[in-house]
């Protein structure tokens, strides 16, 4: 717990500083990870190398130095939410097609479709809008306590309630009961445990095992999902679109929403590259040696 005494005041103070200010720590930030460090730069290198395999390795090592700026950028953006003001935080995450959301969703629960692109923190934001009942940001819980608590303060701040992975299908049996909507914020690009993995989709130029979660709740409760296309206005600043992805009534095969997840992601990826979490070890599992285990659930979209 003593990280979260440690972690906790100097964000605080790093949210209070002037925005000209956090600029500069982002900057430093960037330097002791990129040069000093070297933060996961094997892991980087080979993710993009194998997701851009068209791409000369000039443009790639580009994409490189553009990803830590952006990585940097995003830590103090996190760690500056433990006390950005409410209206600074409207200015800095901006949701353009709001009338488009409320026509899809009418009143019912949805699923935000969401990933570590952009400064995904700074969703938490969102509940601020009042569109539904309440919103559910579903995360997966950290093993140091001082981490878990700091990350679950800072996003409940704007009335966002954090949720466990493994709760979820318990509090959307919840809001149906009591009548209640909710929107459920999923980032659903994290790899699955070994034993979770249930099938594979095509995804930046490998086959690659997605959670079936997001799919399995958005059937069962008929829940919409929608995709999050965000954009990094400049250092600081987002917007981001809403796109449909399933309305929650037509019949899908099995694995039919999260290939088009995958496949909106993938090109959203594509255009700005430098925004997505390359760090994450997200092709850590081996589709061949998955199949020789499961033989008769490879089925593979």
């Amino acid at each position: 717990m003593w990280s979260y005494y440690l972690i906790y005041p100097a964000a605080w103070c790093i949210g209070r500083l002037p925005y000209k200010i956090q600029l500069l720590v982002a900057d430093f930030v960037r330097w002791v990870l990129y040069r000093v460090v070297r933060y996961r730069r094997t892991v980087v290198r080979e993710n993009l190398r194998a997701s851009f395999p068209e791409m000369d390795e000039a443009e790639r090592k580009r994409i490189e130095r553009e990803f830590y700026k952006h990585l940097a950028d995003v830590v103090v953006e996190t760690l500056s939410l433990a006390s950005v003001s409410e209206r600074e935080i409207l200015r800095r995450m901006r949701y353009l097609n709001m009338e488009d959301l409320k026509r899809w969703t009418e009143g019912r629960s949805w699923i935000s479709a969401m990933a570590h692109y952009g400064s995904w923190e700074y969703t938490t934001n969102f509940d601020l809008y009042h569109t539904h009942d309440e919103t559910l940001a579903v995360y997966r819980p950290l093993s140091d306590r001082g981490a878990e608590r700091f990350y679950r303060r800072i996003r409940s701040r704007f009335g966002v309630r954090p949720v466990p992975m493994h709760d979820v299908g318990r509090e959307m049996v919840r809001c149906v009961r009591e009548g209640r909507s909710a929107t459920l914020a999923l980032i659903a690009d994290q790899t699955p445990p070994w034993p979770e993995i249930q099938n594979w989709t095509p995804f930046l130029e490998r086959w690659t095992p997605f959670f079936t979660g997001m799919e399995k709740i958005a059937v069962k409760f008929r829940l919409p999902v929608v995709f999050l296309d965000v954009r990094k206005v400049r250092r600081g600043y987002y917007e981001a679109a809403f796109e449909l992805l399933y309305d929650g009534r037509e019949a899908v095969a099995e694995g039919e929403i999260t290939r088009r997840y995958a496949e909106r992601l993938e090109r959203m990826i594509r255009q700005r590259p430098e925004w997505w979490m390359w760090s994450h070890r997200r092709w850590k599992h081996d589709r061949e040696k998955w199949l020789a285990h499961h033989p008769q659930g490879g089925k593979s979209r």
